[in-house]
């Protein structure tokens, strides 16, 4: 079996955030990038099947050269080969297009993406790739077991589960529960010698648009300050939640 795992390179969530010219862009100073963690279940559960099953395991990303670090650590972490679109990703549309055309020529039985990133939440990849290679595709998966061609998959609806069968060639959008986080696995010494000699593919990015546009970021309003109320007040602790909270 073939997994190809598409790999996002996002800020690390306790990176300080900041946004110049005039908030229309992502100041990337300072800031320390990641595997996405919704990426990163789906790669570990690749390997799952790599030490199983005998897959071989795939990892691109589509970005410039500063995101090769996040394919190394995903090399040293086990997968077997990384491919780099050489492009800025402009929206998920234009990366669709760039995997699409990676995942035709690769041939992969199994295609694993995060749910979404964490840095835009677009959540929109999974599907539009699904789609555009036309394979079957299963979103918010938490459960994944392949014999042959046939996938069994759990994925999270409104108010449970839902376990579904589907045939090979299949795309999933991952999230936690496809493995816990205890079971991700951390870079040892041989894996990062290893990862050096492993092969990583720079392409050409393929003519696309993208279909959407950032005009304007904007942090969330910071935290109003904090009023301590004797628990001896409970009357001025009533009428703050009745008139200025208004939760009562």
């Amino acid at each position: 079996m073939k997994i190809l795992v598409c790999i996002s390179h996002v800020p690390d969530t306790t990176s300080k955030i900041n946004f110049t010219d005039d908030n229309s862009k992502f100041d990337t100073n300072g800031v320390q990038f990641v595997i996405n963690p919704n990426d990163e279940f789906g790669l570990t559960r690749a390997m799952w099947f790599k030490e199983k099953q005998g897959a071989t395991v795939t990892v691109v990303n589509v970005g410039e050269a500063d995101t090769e670090p996040t394919l190394r650590k995903a090399l040293a972490i086990g997968a077997d080969e990384a491919i780099r679109v050489d492009a800025k990703p402009t929206d998920g549309m234009f990366v669709a297009r760039q995997l699409a055309r990676v995942a035709k020529e690769g041939s992969y039985d199994l295609i694993i993406a995060g749910r979404e990133s964490i840095d835009y939440n677009g959540g929109m990849v999974p599907g539009m790739l699904a789609t555009m290679i036309d394979a079957n595709f299963v979103n918010t998966c938490i459960s994944l077991e392949v014999e042959g061609d046939q996938a069994t998959a759990v994925r999270e609806i409104d108010g449970g589960k839902e376990t579904l069968k589907a045939s090979l060639p299949l795309v999933i959008g991952g999230q936690k529960g496809l493995v816990e986080e205890s079971d991700l696995k951390i870079p040892n010494m041989r894996g990062i010698m290893m990862a050096r000699k492993k092969q990583l593919t720079v392409m050409e990015p393929v003519e696309a648009e993208a279909a959407t546009e950032s005009k304007k970021f904007e942090k969330p309003a910071p935290k109003g300050e904090v009023t301590l109320v004797s628990p001896d007040n409970l009357d001025k602790l009533i009428d703050l939640l009745h008139n200025e909270a208004k939760v009562i």
